[in-house]
């Protein structure tokens, strides 16, 4: 009995803190394509420690094409990101899209 209570509030803590971000690495994809959040689109969505969240504030095509090689359809990528959680999805005030590892892209 400790021990689910202590986990319900460390899980409580750990989303309490995610809630006002300031410049936080994420990872950033399509919300339905690589994390399989629900819907008929493609939708910018970050994951933070395993759990995916549509973003608010920022689009899917504001950092580049979605389908191409490197794209959020096609591959999971890291992000800075600012802002907090309300009702289960991300309110963006900073997305900032990292540059590949090995990209000479700075």
């Amino acid at each position: 009995m400790k021990k689910i209570i202590f986990l319900t509030v460390a899980s409580f803590l750990t989303v309490a803190a995610f809630c006002q971000t300031k410049n936080q690495v994420v990872e950033a994809a399509c919300g339905q394509c690589q994390f399989g959040l629900p819907g008929k689109s493609c939708d910018l969505a970050i994951r933070i420690n395993g759990k995916a969240y549509f973003v608010d504030g920022s689009k899917i095509d504001s950092h580049g094409d979605a389908h191409a090689k490197d794209g959020f359809c096609n591959a999971i990528r890291k992000a800075e990101v600012s802002g907090e959680l309300v009702k289960a999805r991300f309110k963006a005030t900073h997305f900032e899209l990292l540059p590949e590892k090995g990209s000479s892209n700075k």
